[in-house]
């Protein structure tokens, strides 16, 4: 029996419940790369020939036919710029479902909506289908767009494409907005039959050319929060801007250690530093330190909800929006130098060939030397500029050393099998109105690996620690890739030899 007939065996028994390739490959005890791969390429072809699918947690399901039948699907419209739309619907092993342009019905991006699947008889013979039937809840409240004026109402084109519908603005709800401003929209009556969504507008953001109002419109567009709620700035004020002797106590003291921190030459919010040193066994010690944020944002309140809505710092062309007010995330809780800092440690002794072999985790205090950046950092390292290297001399052979252990820990995860990813990015700079000016290639060099390199293997080896303590922890995990990306990738490199 060949392996495609092994995994039809396998689906086509009655019990047989959704597997993923890791399942299959369980299932089948294949452990090499060759057998990995010839899997994943039966389980393309016998979901190309319409024996299985795909599910979107991918899993492999038997294929249903809907021939003969219609079933109504509930879901969330996600739509097009180019007018069709997918229902993704709430059972997560389900396909996304296509809806042409004529049966959205007035539903908009985002909206919950009870949809019927059907075959198409169209273009797309054969092909399921659906309609929406029903709207369930909608998503979207409010709209930034450009304001059209007309001789007794107006209209709002939507910045966001994927909204297909301009909303109606009657007379007297348009806040005084002209032709051209950028307007900011609360839907007060959503779309009936050929009608338009209505709504009033509640904030004009400056007309469209002026600068600075494209970077405005999209923190609206996308809902973010400019301002903090006046609770939590009376939180952060509270907060004090230095260290009190008494909130050491019990922490390691790390401020005698030489210690500096790497970023970009215009970041604000220095959350690592870094500590390196030679010790007497030909080891070296790394010691990662980053901001003790929560010992300040403490649990459930104003400022730790208000960081959990926000979610994340969101940091825009001209700006940064931060998680938590600037007062700490500039201020207290960014490693400035030459002040302390409370801060959680990650130290580490690692070898000649890069592996960890000893390692504690603790509460500390810093007191940051230099506050480095990127490019001097690679002036000093890879260019060997005496003038900044002497600049810099107090730091230099720790810089040197640093580096070397960077490149150890790069060829142990080499030998691990990692492939390095370096993909060139671009970088626009603004002048103080906004207007971009040139856009450059942002450079990643030794200095930029250094601290990559440092990150990770601080964070692998607290992970490890967390794990062989078998206690609750939150890891950083990526996906399986889709099987026929995988195999897209086999085929590619195959011409490599």
């Amino acid at each position: 029996m060949n392996l495609k007939q092994s995994i039809e065996e396998i689906i086509n028994q009655p019990e047989y419940e959704p597997m993923s390739v890791s399942d299959f490959q369980d299932a089948l005890g294949l452990s090499s790369a060759d057998s990995f791969r010839d899997l994943i390429k039966v389980l393309v072809e016998l979901e190309q020939s319409g024996l299985i699918e795909r599910t979107k947690t991918d899993r492999y399901q038997k294929k249903h036919s809907s021939k003969g039948h219609s079933k109504l699907i509930k879901g969330t419209l996600s739509q097009n710029k180019k007018g069709f739309a997918f229902l993704r619907p709430e059972d997560e092993d389900m396909e996304d479902i296509f809806i042409p342009p004529t049966k959205i019905n007035r539903a908009l991006d985002g909206d919950t909506v009870i949809v019927e699947i059907h075959q198409s008889k169209g273009e797309h013979k054969g092909k399921i289908e659906g309609e929406v039937k029903s709207i369930e809840k909608h998503s979207v409240t409010q709209v930034v767009g450009t304001y059209s004026e007309a001789r007794h109402f107006g209209f709002v084109i939507p910045d966001d494409k994927s909204i297909m519908q301009d909303i109606f603005i009657p007379k007297g709800q348009s806040l005084g907005a002209v032709d051209g401003h950028k307007v900011l929209v609360q839907i007060t009556k959503y779309a009936d039959g050929s009608d338009n969504p209505e709504g009033h507008i509640s904030a004009i953001l400056g007309h469209k050319n002026d600068p600075g109002v494209d970077i405005l419109s999209i923190i609206y567009q996308h809902g973010i929060e400019i301002e903090f709620p006046d609770e939590v700035l009376q939180e952060a004020e509270a907060v004090p801007d230095h260290i009190e002797n008494t909130e050491i106590k019990g922490r390691h003291d790390l401020r005698d250690e030489l210690t500096i921190t790497i970023d970009g030459a215009d970041a604000k919010d220095l959350d690592d530093a870094i500590s390196v040193k030679k010790l007497a066994n030909g080891n070296t010690q790394l010691t990662v330190s980053i901001a003790d944020v929560s010992y300040y944002v403490t649990e459930d309140s104003a400022l730790d909800k208000e960081a959990y809505d926000r979610a994340t710092s969101v940091y825009l062309v001209d700006r940064v929006i931060p998680m938590i007010p600037h007062r700490l995330s500039n201020g207290i809780c960014s490693l400035n130098p030459h002040v302390d800092r409370l801060t959680l440690s990650c130290r580490m002794e690692i070898d000649a060939s890069g592996r960890v072999v000893k390692h504690e985790i603790f509460d500390s205090v810093i007191h940051s030397d230099y506050r480095m950046t990127y490019d001097a950092v690679n002036q000093i390292i890879t260019e060997k500029d005496p003038n900044i290297r002497e600049q810099y001399k107090e730091i230099t052979p720790m810089l040197d050393l640093a580096q070397d252990l960077s490149n150890r820990l790069i060829q142990m995860r080499k030998r691990r099998g990692e492939i390095d990813f370096d993909i060139s990015e671009a970088k626009v700079l603004v002048n103080e109105v906004g207007i971009p000016t040139d856009v450059q290639l942002r450079q990643r060099g030794e200095g930029e690996r250094l601290i990559e390199s440092f990150m990770l293997i601080a964070n692998e080896t607290v992970a490890e620690h967390f794990s062989k303590l078998n206690v609750p922890f939150i890891y950083r995990v990526h996906e399986q890739p889709k099987s026929d990306r995988l195999r897209q990738f086999f085929d590619f490199i195959t011409n490599f030899g």
